[in-house]
């Protein structure tokens, strides 16, 4: 692979990563699983680049997870490009602060070029084959990008909310630390995708008195016929599905993630069964005026479809086994602990002595700095496989990107290794045509070492 002069500095007198006036073959905007994955994988295609990092490699696991919060997948499952995961206890759950070392541990292992602490503002074109990328750092350029920041940009929160009074403390998911942390009194926690379902019972265990209204996620057992039902589901394939395999491809990029928790060697999350122990469901929210909320009559509906979908995947299961006629234990089926009887559309949060509300209701993305014509009407970027119509821009770490897997640590890297084909091969071709052209173009460089 040829190499490309540059008449800038790779670094500044600092040792940070030269960005101001400094071009470079590729960029990687995010430092998180997915950009230091793509960071590996070009580093082995000897193809230059940099990672630019908003805030520190571990920021997302640092700041936006809970006290408790731990990894909903196995360990095993952590498999970065170079780094599986090689620790003690392959079939339980990292909690934050082992998986903040993972991620540290894996960016030290092969030491990418990495400016930390450096937001990307603006991203356009301005050649057929140069991106300009706006820095707090100042400007660079480069012939490829991949923005590699996942889709979990803005939290997410309802206008609803506005029409709260003052005394009652409301914050997302992403601010959320631990029960102490909350004024004393009852506790409203809105959704229960994963986040909600385990911030609920978080607070719950503490011996608060938890409301949570419910919505239409769906849930998955832990373990079922001898074994994590995440690693039965491995053994089918599932994982490795491509999204293409799905007649609804384009909605189930959306889905919501079956809840299920890791905690304390991983347990199904049973929401009937909080509310046997006094937690109080309701339907989802709908309206606020004041401390008075009201909820739909549809929380019998959420939890049979919760559960329905969880017996589904234990029937998928059942198949596999008798089909391979594999020695497993026999299980018998989840029974119903509760079922709603006439519950309350409305609460008077105040009359409930509810002080805090923990709003679990996801993120927005947030691609405005991108001034290219890369997404459709929703805002989403237009891709297959990451790649995008617009020649040398690519994606990296969306949910459902190319499988189940695509934005978490078990696939993740599979992604990265076709885009760093695909950049490879898109370098080469460019240096072709500029060979052809007498204007010759290298796209790639050998990676300093040590």
């Amino acid at each position: 692979m040829s190499r490309i002069t540059r008449t800038t500095d790779r670094a500044d007198r600092g040792g940070r990563p030269a960005i101001a006036g400094a071009h470079y073959p590729v960029a990687i905007i995010g430092g998180g699983q997915a950009g230091l994955s793509m960071s590996h994988c070009l580093g082995e295609r000897d193809i230059d680049h940099i990672v630019i990092e908003r805030h520190r490699v571990g920021h997302e696991w640092r700041e936006r997870r809970w006290d408790s919060f731990c990894l909903v997948t196995p360990n095993w499952q952590c498999r970065l490009p170079g780094f599986p995961y090689r620790g003690p206890d392959p079939d339980g759950f990292m909690v934050r602060d082992e998986i903040v070392r993972y991620l540290e541990e894996y960016a030290a292992s092969f030491q990418p070029r990495l400016a930390e602490g450096v937001t990307a503002t603006g991203l356009r074109r301005t050649a057929p084959e140069t991106f300009e990328l706006t820095t707090t750092e100042g400007r660079l350029t480069a012939d490829q990008v991949v923005v590699a920041i996942g889709p979990y940009h803005t939290p997410s929160i309802p206008r609803m909310a506005e029409r709260l009074p003052a005394e009652i403390t409301q914050l997302h998911s992403s601010q959320y630390r631990n029960p102490g942390s909350l004024p004393e009194g009852g506790v409203l926690v809105v959704g229960t995708g994963q986040s909600g379902c385990q911030i609920a019972e978080d607070v719950h265990l503490a011996g608060r008195q938890v409301h949570l209204a419910v919505g239409g996620a769906p849930r998955v057992a832990r373990f079922y016929r001898g074994r994590d039902c995440v690693a039965w589901l491995d053994d089918m394939g599932y994982y490795a599905k491509s999204i293409d395999e799905f007649a609804d491809a384009d909605s189930t990029r959306f889905r919501v993630n079956h809840y299920v928790t890791g905690r304390d060697g991983g347990r199904d999350i049973d929401l009937r069964a909080f509310a046997r122990d006094g937690m109080r469901l309701y339907g989802r929210l709908t309206d606020i005026d004041g401390t008075f909320v009201e909820f739909a009559d549809d929380l019998k509906v959420n939890l049979d479809h919760a559960d329905a979908v969880a017996e589904s995947i234990k029937d998928s299961i059942d198949a596999y086994i008798e089909a391979r006629g594999i020695d497993a234990p026999t299980e018998s089926r989840y029974t119903p602990v509760w079922e709603p009887s006439e519950q309350p559309h409305d609460v008077d949060l105040a009359e409930a002595g509810v002080t805090s509300v923990i709003w679990c209701t996801g993120f927005a993305r947030d691609h405005r700095w991108i001034e290219v014509p890369a997404f459709d009407g929703r805002g989403y970027p237009m891709h297959r496989r990451g790649v995008t119509g617009c020649p040398g821009l690519y994606f990296l770490g969306l949910p459902w990107q190319h499988s189940w897997g695509s934005g978490r640590f078990g696939a993740v890297g599979r992604d990265a290794e076709f885009l760093a084909d695909q950049i490879r091969a898109s370098a080469a071709l460019a240096d072709v045509c500029g060979e052809l052209t007498g204007r010759p173009k290298a796209l790639a460089a050998a990676i300093p070492q040590g």
